[in-house]
């Protein structure tokens, strides 16, 4: 039972040795409208821990 378990087995083990290497990829630029929400979503995240600082401090 070797044999056929090494003939199938031995393509598996040289695969690898034929992969291509990674390429890695190129960012793309942000758009002005991207940049526009993800400065509102920071201004509504630091409205929101204001209000909780403001909550937790009335206790």
């Amino acid at each position: 039972m070797r044999g056929p378990t090494l003939v199938f087995t031995l393509p598996i083990i040289l695969s690898p040795a034929f992969a291509e290497g990674f390429d890695r990829p190129v960012p793309q630029a942000q758009s002005a409208t991207a940049e526009f929400w993800y400065a509102l979503a920071g201004l509504a995240l630091i409205a929101a821990m204001i209000a909780v600082q403001q909550l937790v401090s009335r206790r």
